[in-house]
């Protein structure tokens, strides 16, 4: 899918109750030399970043920029969070994330359930019916922690958010009711601050600070609040009101489906499905009723229902607790006596990216699915946005310290966007993998879906309605008749051959998949804030397949870090085994070069300490010594790197699954060097040393990633 960049300008009004005032004119041209006076004004009326949606993307943003020192506090528009399941796959690169959330990897993994009760997709009649075929997502390397040091997770998105606000508590953030607010406008907004019930009504910036208004009901009255700050986050959701107040564009296919998802419980059909068939997600299909079936957790009795839905012949009041109960016995096979239906909600499949992420003079920022929506196949939708604000978190840091100019934001934009378009397509590739299903069962879902556009928008628009709604129904029960135990068994010739080829779907692994490893942890960044390798072939990456493809560690410039275990050296007697990506920090703004234990590097080590204390910015250096070595470790690196102090030594760890050595496995000699920026992405590589002055290039390096113009020690002032 094209997604086109287009740019447009701020315009006015967007909805009756939401505004923005628009940069002034000529206000971006004027931003290159006041970059100090608007992110580091020293003003404590003015916030550095106030992040708009209490989402996981914007609680998870909240608590990387905290742990990193910048003030931020966040508003949410719902009074209280919901309870509705929703997202609920966290793939490797999101809990590699999380493992730096002071455990938050490890409680998710001791509170998820069972990964045996969820590592099957399973396709049915009915849940106490026949089984058409299943697959299992999980394959033996996905135990071993080769490729990372930890694994996926089936976590309901509510129960993530209740663990993030947990660390929101122990980071001293103050969860405030609108209700409760004393004396709104007569004193500075504060850090640290969750804001519920108040919602982003208009944006107006100016050259000192950008100010929100957020409306809010309080003892019945509308009321409103005036927030300072220096950036706006948008991380509220897919129908964002900042991307809407800012006048950005969504680009891409909408309306790829309408569905209802129901969300009930039932322990009875969660204690039925734990012994006789656990899996995540159940695809049923029979002449009564067709869906998706979500076990978010069978210990519990929780689910979620998705149906298709089809308006306006349909509508929300056709699906009544009442009917949705019906509808869950039908797929089920039988009654059930103790389901509660908990919530019914309609929504929308659209595969869209915004046409930019950054606005403003780099000061209103989009992220999540406030910058992108996808379908759910795959789970890409919140995983992608975690890992935004993973790369937005160093950027926003490094603005607010000082350390580099606003223009590093950015690079959000130039690195994250081409990923949100690929994970796009991916999602679409994913999704059609889906309907390969029902097609091969007779039931083609693009046959309903022309009927239903055809019944809207051509002849049938002219109709009564009740007469389409029959027409509709008539032509799904047609359709649900090629599901009929008379036509779909092994005697019938055309049932024979169609469930012949639903085995094939499912042997050739192309039907709906759960884990992509080549793209949750092979993404990479051909440009921003990295320097491109001069032998890299930066041709187009390989387009997404829908397949599973398995991850190939790499070290080219963008990529994430590759995982391997190594073990600390030290004079203590203990020996502690950490991952390569432990090796860089979660709470502050610090560089990683990673070097062998030879004399060029460790000149190359020298470099690095002086150049990084010229840049403002800290680096740590990680001598990395080949397995079977440790004899020859005496005082280590240490005494090699005086002055600086910022170093460790650690050494291979070999493992019977992946038996090669760190530099093996990077494809480079140990003469080579790595540096590794804070959300572990590599900046920079040689493979086998640098040809010519180390101080020189550390320089090229340090200005070319941050975006800091070294001329000489004036100009360097200057220029922060």
């Amino acid at each position: 899918m094209a997604v086109s960049r287009l740019f447009k300008r701020f315009c006015g009004l967007h909805k009756a109750n939401a505004r923005i005032q628009a940069c002034p004119p000529g206000y971006i041209h004027r931003r290159a030399f006041s970059d100090s006076k608007v992110f580091n004004n020293g003003d404590d009326t003015v916030l550095p970043v106030l992040i708009v949606g209490a989402g996981p993307v914007g609680l998870v943003l909240s608590i990387l920029l905290t742990k990193l020192g910048v003030k931020c506090s966040v508003l949410e528009k719902s009074k209280t969070f919901s309870k509705h399941p929703q997202a609920h796959f966290i793939n490797n690169r999101s809990m590699e994330v999380f493992r730096k959330l002071d455990g938050l990897a490890e409680e998710i993994q001791r509170s998820q359930p069972p990964v045996d009760l969820w590592r099957k997709f399973i396709y049915c009649t009915s849940l106490y019916g026949s089984i058409l075929g299943s697959v299992d997502h999980m394959q033996p390397q996905d135990f071993e922690q080769v490729v990372s040091p930890t694994s996926v997770a089936h976590f309901s998105q509510y129960k993530l958010i209740s663990l993030l606000l947990k660390q929101l508590e122990n980071l001293s953030f103050k969860l405030c009711m609108s209700n409760k607010l004393e004396g709104l406008n007569h004193r500075p907004f504060q850090e640290r601050q969750l804001l519920m019930g108040h919602e982003c009504v208009s944006i107006k910036a100016n050259d000192e600070f950008i100010s929100v208004t957020a409306s809010f009901l309080k003892d019945g009255k509308h009321m409103e609040r005036n927030i300072r700050c220096n950036i706006v986050v948008g991380t509220d959701g897919a129908g964002s009101t900042v991307r809407k107040l800012a006048g950005i564009d969504m680009r891409g296919k909408r309306d790829l489906q309408k569905l209802v998802s129901v969300h009930f419980s039932s322990r009875d059909l969660g204690k039925y499905l734990l012994s006789e068939r656990p899996g995540m997600l159940f695809f049923i299909f029979n002449t009564e009723a067709m869906g998706v079936l979500v076990a978010h957790d069978l210990k519990q009795g929780e689910f979620v229902l998705q149906i298709p839905f089809y308006p306006p012949q349909q509508n929300l009041e056709d699906f009544s607790p009442e009917i949705c109960e019906e509808l869950i016995f039908k797929l089920v096979g039988r009654e059930l006596s103790d389901i509660n239906v908990i919530d019914i909600k309609p929504w929308v499949m659209h595969a869209e990216v915004a046409e930019k992420f950054i606005s403003c003079g780099n000061r209103i920022i989009l992220a999540g699915d406030a910058a992108h929506r996808f379908p759910p196949a795959g789970g890409f939708g919140m995983n992608t946005g975690i890992q935004d604000s993973h790369n937005l978190a160093w950027k926003i840091a490094s603005v607010v310290k000082g350390i580099a100019p606003s223009s590093i934001l950015h690079t959000y934009e130039t690195e994250r966007r081409p990923i949100a378009i690929f994970n796009t397509e991916l999602s679409i590739q994913n999704f059609k993998a889906a309907m390969t299903v029902p097609a091969a069962l007779g039931l083609d879902p693009t046959v309903a879906n022309s009927v239903h556009q055809v019944i809207n928008e051509g002849v049938g628009s002219i109709l009564p309605s009740g007469l389409q709604r029959a027409i509709l129904d008539g032509i799904f029960t047609i359709g649900r008749a090629q599901l009929s135990e008379s036509l779909l068994n092994e005697k019938n010739p055309l049932g024979s051959s169609r469930l012949a080829n639903l085995r094939r779907i499912f042997e050739e692994g192309k039907s709906l998949q759960l884990q992509f490893p080549a793209e949750d942890l092979g993404f990479r960044y051909l440009e921003g804030a990295l320097i491109p390798g001069t032998d890299d072939a930066l041709g187009a990456p390989e387009g997404p397949t829908g397949h599973r493809r398995d991850y190939v560690p790499s070290v080219d410039p963008g990529s994430r870090l590759p995982h391997m275990n190594v073990r600390i050296l030290s004079n203590s007697s203990s020996e502690v085994t950490i991952s390569t990506l432990d090796l860089i920090s979660g709470d502050k703004i610090e560089f990683l070069l990673i070097i062998a234990p030879t004399d060029s590097s460790y000149h190359l080590a020298h470099a690095a300490f002086k150049v990084a204390e010229e840049f403002k910015v800290s680096v740590r250096v990680c001598v990395l010594w080949p397995a079977g070595s440790v004899k020859q470790v005496e005082a280590g690196s240490k005494a090699l790197l005086t002055p600086w102090e910022n170093c460790i030594d650690v050494v291979d760890v070999k493992m019977s699954s992946n038996p090669s050595s760190w530099w093996d496995l990077c494809q480079m000699t140990d003469k080579g060097a790595i540096l590794v920026r804070p959300d572990e992405h590599v900046a920079w590589r040689v493979k086998s040393g640098v040809v010519g002055d180390p101080i020189t290039e550390m320089r090229r390096v340090f200005s070319a990633t941050l975006g800091v113009k070294l001329h000489n020690n004036r100009d360097q002032e200057a220029d922060r």
